[in-house]
């Protein structure tokens, strides 16, 4: 699916929810979280094509397999995050929106640390 058909799938799909929200709200959330779950996959579904242009970027590059790696697991945790808190605050529960973001923020920072470990490894190496 291109992008044309994602944004005409998500508007169709806002509107069709917007119209249970007066009656039965649970159908409208059910309604965004189909249609959530359907860009989400078709997401993931092209994410193999990211993956093919890291690994030649770091091919060309030489860089170590491992940050490619990392990379992809921060844009997994990014991507998952930012999604899951979306489904909650339209759900109305920003708390629990709030929590998720700041969780994966902190996972974020955990799966950099090793790559700024061999930074700082560097520039000392670069420096003595």
């Amino acid at each position: 699916m291109d992008v044309i058909q994602i944004g005409i799938l998500g508007v169709a799909g806002a509107l069709l929810a917007v119209q249970f929200k007066s009656g039965k709200t649970e159908y409208g959330i059910y309604i965004s979280l189909a249609l959530s779950l359907f860009i989400f996959f078709a997401v993931v579904s092209r994410l193999k094509i990211l993956v093919d242009l890291l690994a030649q970027i770091g091919a060309y590059i030489q860089m170590d397999a491992a940050y490619t790696g990392t990379l992809l697991k921060m844009l997994g945790i990014t991507y998952v995050a930012e999604f899951s808190s979306a489904i909650c605050k339209d759900a109305g529960y920003q708390t629990i929106a709030v929590q998720i973001e700041i969780f994966a923020k902190l996972a974020i920072l955990v799966l950099s640390m090793p790559v700024l470990m061999a930074l700082l490894s560097a520039i000392r190496d670069f420096l003595a």
